[in-house]
């Protein structure tokens, strides 16, 4: 069941849209997805510290050329791509976002945005699009005189 909606989660596999954090964990949620026929693609976003590096964890999590352009409207074009891609649609988890930082928050609700907008594009195309957001809070302050830790390993 998603706790937020009611609505079972076989259903918002089946139909897309939000699951809600803590209804499951992501591994049992990633063996639904594939049971469901869904790929399923997981973003690390626990160093992302600013709003484009939360993009390019997308992108990188779904394999998107290099070429993103970085802001909310290339990611709905990532997504919509990737989607359509997909034979029957995708889920997609976002691990430990801190959408608490300052540089992240003014941002999260674009983002929603961005996401509740690629449900309807699946809809719209015979696809199934499902995410989830997992939300962790701030990222701690760095201690005095060291950097804070890099925004993203190099590959």
């Amino acid at each position: 069941m998603n706790k937020k909606t009611g609505t079972p989660l076989k259903a918002v596999l089946e139909t897309g849209g939000a699951i809600k954090e803590k209804t499951i964990g992501l591994e049992e949620l990633k063996a639904y997805a594939e049971k469901a026929g869904l790929a399923y693609f997981e973003a690390d976003c626990d160093k992302a510290r600013s709003c484009s590096a939360v993009l390019r964890a997308i992108a990188k999590a779904v394999d998107y050329p290099v070429f993103f352009g970085s802001n909310m409207d290339a990611l709905l074009d990532c997504l919509g791509e990737t989607l359509l891609e997909q034979k029957g649609g995708m889920m997609l988890a976002l691990r430990r976002l801190h959408s608490e930082d300052d540089s992240l928050v003014e941002h999260i609700d674009a983002l929603k945005g961005v996401l509740n907008d690629t449900v309807e594009y699946g809809e719209d195309n015979g696809r199934v699009f499902s995410f989830v957001v997992e939300h962790a809070g701030k990222h701690d302050a760095p201690e005095p005189g060291h950097a804070p830790r890099p925004y993203a390993e190099s590959d």
